[in-house]
């Protein structure tokens, strides 16, 4: 068969590369595939209306397309076997018809053929497919590159710009990087603030949560509002202490989706101060509040609460209650982490807050568990006997859990033994080739054949299956093919 002309193929793969920013190696390797699949489509309309489609899901994996650059064209050629009865023509060939161009031939040899269609022959269909594939190819390519970009990006935060609505998720536009195309990154419902308005081309400062490969869509990047690492990411670029290091972050809890519409979002930081004559908080929220308020104005309004840590517990569980005023806190249960909080009457629902959100936010800021008491109704000695129940009833959990685990860990050690004594009597393949073939010596003493030699295993790349978007493009080409043979 003849080359297949595709005039101006080598402008064409340099324009794509460029719009696309793929190399054109890439792009190369992407149109071999669409027009593999475009032949593929080629032969199976040739059985339409008239018989049942006899191809098999792999059955063209012996196919390939090879690209003529110089004069801009294409050849589709086979790999195939050389037998002395042919069962498939697109498989194997007759070793008498090999003979007659290479004598020296042999059954079992393979063939390379050249199977290229006449242009006119391959089909509107063909053409169709080829062109959905190739953009299908190219999309992917992309998204491979998007992973590989943005999985080890160290700034995790991005501008983003709102561009469409997808169910309850909105697509943005990102960047990695000045001079870097923009990619798009899906922000989940979850991970949206309830203040923020998604209108179009409004633009926000987003955290990178994960790059993940989803099905049927490649690798995409997700994006949040809510993450915890915004703030801290909002507080290092507003706070020049935190950016030279005399003041550091120790912890932040944040609910920036609240359970209940009546809570708005809120977020508790705890800062600590390597110089002593540096105030962290201060430090953090500014002369008049002009730092704070700047992170507050990107998170739309949230309430923060920016206290100090502590090395003494009781005054770090005091502190992550602000506003509240407290006026004691007993560490009833050191061990289990477990503390009473007493606090007088007026100060009640303040340090409670609204749905319980401000004790819920300092117990996961501190990693204690706070119970909130009234100072003046406290009996401290009935405190203590329910607080005693309590240790008697963790300890006692604690114990069935060691023992448990230490069961676990016996019985691992007796299945390892058990397996050690069976391999020794019943060794396995891969034993006799690590330790090597036991034999006598003419002493009659056994010695063991140590391995010497080294096992190289050569890595081998196998090209990726179509995909599912590959399935849906032959689909929709099926469509087209049933309507024409209509």
């Amino acid at each position: 068969m003849a080359l297949v002309l595709l005039p101006g193929l080598t402008n064409l793969i340099e324009d794509i590369s460029d719009e696309k920013k793929l190399p054109p190696q890439v792009v190369e390797a992407a149109l071999r595939e669409a027009l593999l699949k475009g032949y593929e489509r080629y032969r199976r309309t040739l059985y339409l209306g008239i018989s049942e489609d006899p191809f098999e899901e792999d059955y063209f994996s012996n196919f390939d397309v090879a690209l003529d650059l110089d004069e801009e064209g294409y050849r589709v050629l086979a790999s195939k076997i050389i037998v002395e009865e042919v069962e498939s023509e697109d498989h194997q060939i007759a070793l008498a018809e090999v003979m007659q161009v290479a004598e020296d031939a042999q059954i079992g040899d393979t063939v390379v053929l050249d199977v290229t269609p006449e242009k006119e022959d391959f089909g509107r269909m063909a053409a169709a497919t080829t062109k959905q594939v190739l953009a299908q190819k190219l999309r992917d390519q992309q998204r491979r590159m998007i992973q590989e970009e943005f999985a080890d990006l160290e700034d995790p935060v991005l501008t983003a710009r709102v561009i469409r609505f997808e169910r309850q998720s909105v697509i943005m536009a990102v960047s990695s990087g000045l001079g870097r195309p923009e990619v798009e990154a899906e922000l989940p419902r979850r991970d949206q603030l309830p203040n923020d308005n998604y209108r179009a081309n409004a633009t926000f400062k987003v955290f990178l949560k994960e790059v993940s490969e989803v099905p049927r869509r490649g690798p995409q990047l997700f994006v949040s509002r809510a993450n915890a690492g915004l703030v801290v990411y909002l507080f290092e670029n507003e706070v020049p202490e935190i950016q030279e290091g005399s003041v550091r972050i120790v912890a932040v809890a944040r609910e920036a989706n609240p359970p209940s519409r009546s809570v708005g979002p809120r977020t508790k930081v705890a800062v600590d101060s390597v110089e002593r004559e540096v105030d962290p908080v201060g430090a953090c929220i500014g002369a008049r509040g002009s730092r704070i308020q700047q992170v507050v104005n990107e998170l739309r309004g949230e309430k923060i609460d920016v206290i100090r840590w502590s090395h003494d517990p009781g005054q770090y569980i005091a502190n992550s209650l602000s506003p509240a005023r407290v006026e004691a806190v007993r560490l009833v249960d050191p061990e289990g982490q477990h503390a009473h909080v007493l606090v007088p009457p007026d100060q009640l629902s303040l340090a409670i807050g609204r749905e319980g959100q401000n004790v819920r936010l300092a117990a996961r800021l501190t990693g204690w568990k706070i119970d909130i008491k009234n100072s003046t109704e406290y009996d401290q000695t009935s405190e203590d006997e329910k607080v005693s129940e309590l240790i008697a009833l963790r300890q006692e959990e604690e114990a069935l859990q060691a023992e448990a685990e230490a069961r676990l860990q016996a019985e691992q050690a007796l299945r390892a033994e058990e397996d050690a004594r069976l391999r020794e009597l019943y060794p396995l393949p891969e034993d006799e080739e690590q330790y090597g073939e036991e034999y006598a010596d003419d002493d009659g003493q056994v010695v063991a054949e140590a391995a010497a030699e080294e096992d190289v295993q050569a890595g081998t790349e196998t090209e990726p299956e179509a995909g599912a978007d590959d399935a849906e493009a032959d689909a929709e080409a099926n469509e087209a093919d049933e309507d024409e043979a209509r």
